[in-house]
């Protein structure tokens, strides 16, 4: 008995809640209906703009960095103590140039040492040639006198082992002069890499130097850096894209590269590389644009905002985008009728957006349209203009 109280509770909640429902949705159309007959009744002040025909760009800006566009790190090839560094922070520096030079007294004595060796070898090739010419010609001997019936065959076969045997000496000589001779090349080498060259490969432009990491007097290891040189007269500005713009981007676009140190300034450039694989990590692609940089007023490390223009149309139809309304899930826009002072809904599609301004692609406009009061109106509203805007 209990449970079909209960049962019957519920239905009748449920009936009134649903008779409630249709009595506010009744409301809330009579209320729609009269904000309608409101709108269409009564004037509505409004400001319109000017529609136009024109150029509109969609611009894309870009937060990156600055690197030189050539770099080269001067290292030691040998280990040994720095004894003059010729230039500094910010000096220029030529191809080729010596610009840290070691101590050489132990490369010189190596020099040294090589060439006695030489010398050593030299005198034992002379020697074994001497030797071998000596064993020839008893060789030559002792087959006469064996001929003659005086000279034995275990002679002769002496006298030709002993002449083999000297005829490999000379060889061995010959591999050691040899071996001598590149000893003295890599120790004259090892001395002239006493003397650190900036021999960096390419254009011969003079560089900048960037950075110094050691100083006179210190002990350097074979390899270890000694500075870092910059090529300034171009620079190459890095930032990275979404998947959203990497379509829109090509090699030689033309981009315009803003830095906080020169305020209303801009630089261009061009891009040059684009990276082919998105980084997994924040699924974006590496651009590189190339700055020309004759002043060398742009720096390595500066923070940059590149400005690139990825689409471009010369023939559109411009509106202000404070003109757009969304009405029913769809956007358009309140156009003023040139003959009388009513505005008509003209549902639009909008298409590049650049500096408050927004591309109409589809339908065909002319005149004005309104920019505000457009929350009080309705396709055939009257109105009457407070203020047109022209662009």
């Amino acid at each position: 008995m209990k449970i079909g109280k209960s049962v019957f509770l519920l239905c009748l909640l449920i009936l009134v809640g649903w008779i409630g429902w249709l009595i506010y949705q009744q409301l809330q159309d009579q209320n729609q209906e009269t904000t309608r007959q409101d709108r269409g009744s009564r004037v509505v002040p409004v400001e319109v703009e000017e529609i136009t025909r024109g150029q509109i760009d969609e611009v894309r800006t870009f937060s990156g960095t600055l690197d030189a566009s050539k770099e080269f790190v001067v290292a030691s090839k040998v280990s040994g103590r720095i004894e003059i560094i010729t230039v500094d922070l910010s000096d220029s520096v030529d191809q080729g140039q010596i610009i840290v030079k070691l101590d050489n007294a132990e490369y010189q004595q190596a020099v040294t040492q090589a060439k006695a060796d030489l010398a050593v070898a030299t005198a034992n090739l002379k020697e074994a040639e001497s030797l071998l010419k000596i064993a020839a010609r008893e060789l030559a001997r002792v087959e006469t006198l064996q001929k003659r019936g005086v000279s034995s065959e275990s002679e002769q076969d002496t006298a030709r082992a002993n002449q083999l045997a000297r005829g490999a000496h000379l060889e061995v000589t010959k591999a050691q002069l040899t071996r001598a001779m590149a000893e003295v090349e890599t120790a004259r080498i090892r001395l002239g890499y006493s003397d650190v060259a900036a021999n960096w490969q390419g254009d011969s432009t003079p560089r900048i130097v960037a950075e110094r990491y050691v100083n006179e007097g210190e002990t350097v290891s074979v390899n270890q850096p000694l500075l870092r040189i910059v090529k300034l007269n171009q620079v190459i500005a890095v930032f990275h894209v979404s998947e959203r713009d990497y379509g829109l981007l090509a090699p030689q676009q033309t981009v315009n590269i803003e830095t906080d140190a020169y305020p209303n300034q801009t630089f261009e450039g061009r891009i040059t590389r684009i990276a082919p694989v998105f980084r997994e990590s924040t699924r974006q692609a590496r651009v590189e644009i190339l700055v020309e940089n004759p002043d060398a007023r742009l720096k390595p490390g500066m923070f940059v905002r590149s400005r690139v223009i990825l689409k471009q149309v010369s023939d559109a139809v411009i509106l202000p985008q404070t003109a757009l309304v969304v009405r029913d899930g769809q956007t358009g826009v309140f156009v003023l009728d040139p003959q009388k002072p009513v505005v008509h809904w003209q549902v639009i599609e909008p298409g590049i957006r650049h500096n408050n301004y927004v591309e109409a692609v589809s339908g065909e406009l002319k005149g004005s349209v309104v920019t505000l009061g457009q929350q009080l109106l309705d396709d055939g509203s009257e109105v009457i203009v407070q203020l047109e805007k022209t662009q």
